[in-house]
């Protein structure tokens, strides 16, 4: 049964089959699993035993038939039997060492991927994520990684395998007798015909039924968002989301159904055909027997060798498939470790001076590159990339904020001021000029000294779905709570944790959506106050809160930014007045600078926009 249900996969693996692989996947295949020489060749030197272990008891079973019927003493029957029963305990010994040394060198190469490529997705540019489907990124680490792992167990065992069964049985089955052989053979096709045809439609259903599924895990994981379910309840129809969903479902179902339908009948005409070999062989052999041409035990032989013939014939004829779509999991998984990481550490990368940080920006150019060098197409569920990209957005920026300073950016949107800030903490190089801390090139520092120097908070305030002790250790995994406690009094969220029942220890949900936006944006304060960043940039902090939340995280600001040098982005522009210089920025380039009052008096694009933006609020204006 295990052998016809690993035909009926291979038949399936094979209609939806790879054309072809990458040049060199191969040898990069064999480079990763160098490590695992040793283990590898115990495995096969034990699939072999294994194999040729199959291929005796059929004829030790002859060998005892022959015995009986020739009338010899009970003592070679018994001699014969007990050297079966010691092959039969000797197979199933070596089958759990086999499995125990398969699964060292599968899980061990799971491991090994895994990391591999989740170290190395961390080191890709942030534009790779805001492109790349998350769930497809995943299916890379499990489903891809599994396949590949597949490559060393299950298929590099099967084929060596299959090909001394094959060999031994047929060589065997010649010698006893080549008639009965060639007649066997004759009904290969007829064997090998069901495996293939059914497997194509088996394979099809397959694909439409994972299609449906993944139309419902989008649905699911978008619906069951907080996000999502809040859209859902303000606009959406629940009867025609439920319609929906139970009509994939239902699909799958029938799918389900029809599939299990197949795979019986499958299983059936294999049976049917293979016991029709069977008859043929104790049909002619029986004959030949009773003509005195063959001994009785011969053709039970014969009968049982049948079946080591055909199952390794069958799977050999998918072979080449076989092994192309267990390589072609490798070939996907190295596609995302290929993809550049664009910004690397120098060998030599320095730490920032100590003592308070200057940030200067000297003539700085860029453009966000173009998707080709940092994404891939099956990642955003796209046939080509968008070839978009590589435009200057950026054009001639210089400003310095001297230690201790808070300089902010403010502008129409779009007008490139997060793309500013984004060059600071290096999430990008420029195309160029120069960013530097305290006079140094940030391409010349060390990344760890960039996180330690430069603190972000941003609009979305985004958190893990973990406890408020865990979101906060992650600026400094080895802060105490009286340090948390302090750093929550600063953020002015102190009240708030106490009066939770767990504390410390209360999970705040998925991307924090337990907590209300302005309780999420003091909470994200209060790490930065644990991180204690010498330079703090604040992008629209404030922008998406109500007056009561945005005078609470103002007040939370304030001690953030108490003797920091400070880069803000800001869209209310009360927010900045006391700012030591304001930048205007427009299309890429500061058209104004100065201080507020300076500003005002200038009556420019700085003056329109605050007369714009408190027009209908004179008393804050």
């Amino acid at each position: 049964m295990d052998n016809t249900w690993s035909l009926l996969s291979s038949a399936m693996r094979r209609a939806d089959a790879p054309r072809g692989l990458a040049p060199g996947t191969v040898r990069r295949v064999a480079r990763f699993a160098r490590p695992y020489w040793r283990m590898l060749a115990v495995f096969l030197v034990l699939t072999v035993v294994s194999a040729v272990i199959a291929v005796s008891t059929p004829l030790l079973a002859g060998k005892v038939v022959d015995t009986i019927v020739g009338g010899h003493e009970a003592g070679l029957v018994i001699m014969l039997a007990v050297v079966v029963a010691g092959l039969a305990i000797a197979d199933a010994g070596l089958g759990l060492v086999e499995r125990w040394q398969s699964a060292r060198i599968g899980e061990g190469l799971i491991f090994d991927l895994r990391r591999a490529v989740f170290e190395h997705v961390q080191r890709l540019p942030i534009a790779f994520f805001t492109r790349t489907r998350t769930g497809a990124l995943v299916s890379r680490l499990n489903n891809d990684v599994i396949g590949a792992q597949r490559t060393f167990t299950a298929t590099l065992s099967g084929l060596v395998t299959n090909v001394i069964q094959l060999v031994l049985s047929l060589g065997v089955m010649l010698t006893l007798s080549w008639q009965v052989t060639l007649l066997a053979l004759v009904l290969l096709p007829v064997f090998v015909l069901p495996a293939r045809t059914l497997g194509r439609r088996m394979a099809d259903l397959q694909r439409e039924s994972a299609q449906l599924n993944a139309g419902m895990t989008t649905q699911m994981t978008e619906r069951f968002s907080a996000p999502g379910a809040t859209l859902v309840k303000l606009f959406g129809r629940p009867e025609e989301e439920t319609a929906a969903f139970g009509a994939r479902a239902g699909r799958v179902r029938d799918i389900g159904v029809r599939t299990a339908m197949l795979t019986r009948w499958f299983l059936t005409s294999l049976t049917l055909v293979s016991a029709l070999a069977q008859a043929l062989v104790y049909g002619l052999g029986g004959w030949l027997a009773i003509r005195g041409q063959l001994q009785p035990g011969t053709v039970v032989a014969l009968a049982l060798l049948l079946t080591r013939l055909y199952t390794p014939l069958t799977a050999l004829a998918n072979v080449r498939v076989d092994v192309m779509t267990a390589l072609v999991s490798f070939e996907r998984v190295f596609e995302v470790l290929d993809l550049k990481p664009m910004i690397t550490e120098k060998p030599d990368a320095r730490q920032v001076p100590p003592g308070g940080v200057s940030v200067e920006f000297e003539d700085v150019r860029f453009g966000y590159p173009a998707p080709d060098k940092y994404s891939l197409a099956s990642l955003e569920d796209v046939s080509t990339l968008d070839n978009r990209g590589g435009e200057e957005v950026l054009h001639g920026v210089s400003f310095r904020a001297e230690a201790g300073q808070m300089v902010a950016l403010v502008g129409s949107s779009g007008a490139g001021k997060s793309t500013i800030a984004t060059l600071l903490p290096r999430l990008y190089d420029v195309d160029s000029g120069a960013v530097r801390l305290s006079g140094v090139d940030v391409r010349d520092l060390s990344f760890a000294s960039i996180k330690e120097t430069v603190g972000v908070v941003t609009q979305d305030g985004h958190l893990f779905h973990d406890t408020i002790r865990a979101n906060l250790a992650y600026a400094r995994p080895d802060v105490d709570d009286d340090e948390i406690w302090d750093a929550l009094e600063q953020a002015r969220l102190a009240r708030l944790v106490q009066s939770l029942p767990d504390g410390l220890d209360t999970v705040v949900g998925e991307r924090g959506y337990r907590l209300s936006g302005g309780e999420r944006q003091r909470l994200t304060i209060a790490r930065l106050l644990l991180a204690q960043p010498r330079v703090i940039v604040l992008d629209e902090a404030t922008a998406h809160l109500d007056s009561e939340s945005e005078a609470a995280v103002g007040e939370a600001l304030t001690h953030a930014l108490a003797g920091r040098t400070a880069l803000v982005i800001a869209h209310r522009l009360s927010t900045v007045r006391a700012a030591d210089q304001i930048l205007v920025v427009e299309d890429g380039r500061i058209v104004e600078r100065g201080t507020h009052d300076q500003l005002l008096a200038a009556d420019g694009r700085y003056a329109e926009l605050y007369h714009t933006q408190f027009a209908e609020e004179p008393t804050a204006a």
